[in-house]
């Protein structure tokens, strides 16, 4: 069994495990501990995460990010609420209805542009307040960085923190790619974590080999926690190699060097793009993800070498996604056969 012979662009969870954190996995391997979490190298995990995000509540370690997402918003929704969020979200084109099957709660989507909600968007959620026929909403889903790989500003994130406190709505901020957009906006964890009520901090897209985190930012959002970790599927037994993969990506700010890499590959395949006739991007490239529109032909043909995600076929567009292990011959080596493809669709 081999991996491609090519660097992939079809997402950031084909990549590897980053050395430094494979190293610690199998470091934290010797001798017995404690299961459940109770081990050294959860406490130091979550210690420094509770520092780094400035949470109250606390912060639990979790398997996967759709677990983190139905766990986040589990902890803040009530029986008869719903959540308002983009049409593109996650949890709602990408986790088989999960927050739906495992909540029981409805999904109230926005057609937001480039991604991203507004307080505008998410007022247009709120007409059946009050009415009993009608979930009531709840809590509002931000992605940060998007789906489309556009990043909010930190006022755009306080501005939606800020209507949804004064409409009674709480937040939740699904973070799969949260270093990516810590490393475009150049702020600190707290600076993002401020803006939510719960979030997740992703670390498989950034290196891990499959660990998240859920960091709950008030105490009093935090007491159902341990139960519903675990009614979720999402308590690991072996905690301890979930803790020494956060412990690998936070020392030495690891997990930023990871993001700023994956997004400078990035920015570097839209700068290449750009002198290429018949490709046009079509959002702005702010973290690890390049959407493209081109020739079907010319997508045919660079998928007989390269493996990547055609986004919306009906508009002829693609997504490249970039990683921590993406190199500039990669990169180079792409945008070459990239060129190659269109002056042969062209002709």
């Amino acid at each position: 069994m081999t991996a491609t012979p090519r660097k992939s662009f079809g997402s950031d969870n084909h990549a590897g495990t980053h050395p430094a954190i494979m190293r610690a996995i199998v470091e934290a391997n010797a001798g017995d501990v404690v299961s459940y979490g109770a081990d050294p190298w959860t406490e130091q995990a979550v210690g420094e995460l509770r520092r780094l995000s400035g949470a109250q509540g606390g912060v639990y370690l979790v398997l996967n990010g759709s677990g983190a997402n139905v766990l986040g918003l589990g902890l803040l929704l009530g029986r008869h609420e719903a959540v308002i969020c983009a049409e593109s979200a996650h949890i709602n084109t990408d986790e088989c209805g999960a927050a739906e099957r495992v909540l029981g709660t409805k999904l109230l989507t926005v057609p937001a542009p480039d991604g991203k909600l507004t307080p505008e968007l998410i007022g247009t959620r709120l007409s059946g307040r009050g009415d009993e026929h009608f979930a009531q909403p709840g809590v509002v889903a931000v992605t940060q960085s998007t789906e489309f790989g556009t990043c909010y500003s930190l006022a755009e994130l306080r501005a939606i923190k800020d209507y949804c406190a004064a409409n009674a709505l709480r937040v939740f901020l699904d973070g799969a790619r949260l270093a990516n957009a810590a490393a475009y906006l150049g702020c600190t964890l707290a600076e993002l974590a401020g803006t939510a009520d719960v979030l997740s901090f992703g670390g498989t897209k950034n290196g891990a080999m499959g660990a998240e985190a859920v960091i709950v930012m008030r105490e009093a959002d935090a007491a159902s926690v341990p139960y519903l970790r675990k009614q979720h599927g999402q308590l690991a037994s072996k905690m301890r190699f979930l803790g020494a993969q956060f412990n690998a990506l936070l020392a030495d700010d690891l997990w930023r060097a990871n993001a700023a890499h994956a997004n400078a590959m990035a920015a570097r395949l839209a700068a290449g793009l750009a002198e290429i006739p018949g490709v046009e991007i079509v959002y702005p490239v702010q973290a690890d993800a390049v959407f493209a529109r081109l020739d079907p032909r010319h997508i045919a043909a660079l998928q007989r070498d390269w493996f990547f995600h055609v986004w919306d076929e009906s508009a002829s567009v693609v997504r490249w996604m970039t990683a921590f292990d993406t190199q500039e011959s990669d990169v180079a080596a792409f945008l070459s056969d990239i060129a190659a493809s269109a002056g042969a669709v062209q002709v």
